[in-house]
């Protein structure tokens, strides 16, 4: 049973910086795509970032471009986040995902396309 554990949340004031971790176990075979969505109160989830197994291939949302970056470890089977210049907008539960299927880019950025979840950890950004 795949499971995905996030750490790292916290607060933090605007300006700063965090990072996020997502543990990954219980699959044999490495997921070869693995994101970041995230979720306040009433919304759907929020594509963040993604990125691809074998090529490193990442995509990043509008938001997230220029100031968040997203890597893997495959030997230590962890995904990350590095969060930089954080705004209050980007207070919200973040959620690491994946799956075994190989994405198109454009396909990346649905939350429908992902089969693992991850039960998220909280980002607040305030002052």
């Amino acid at each position: 049973q795949v499971q995905l554990v996030e750490s790292g949340g916290g607060l933090v004031q605007p300006g700063g910086s965090l990072r996020l971790f997502c543990e990954i176990s219980g699959t044999r075979s490495s997921i070869y795509t693995m994101g970041w969505f995230r979720q306040t109160p009433g919304k759907d989830r929020e594509f963040v970032a993604a990125i691809k197994g074998n090529t490193g291939m990442r995509s990043y949302s509008d938001s997230a471009k220029g100031r968040f970056t997203i890597s893997r470890d495959n030997a230590k089977n962890t995904l990350s986040l590095q969060m930089n210049t954080l705004k209050p907008e980007d207070t919200a539960v973040y959620l690491c995902a994946g799956t075994h299927s190989h994405l198109i880019t454009s396909s990346l950025w649905s939350a429908s396309n992902y089969d693992y979840w991850g039960q998220g950890t909280q980002v607040t950004v305030s002052s």
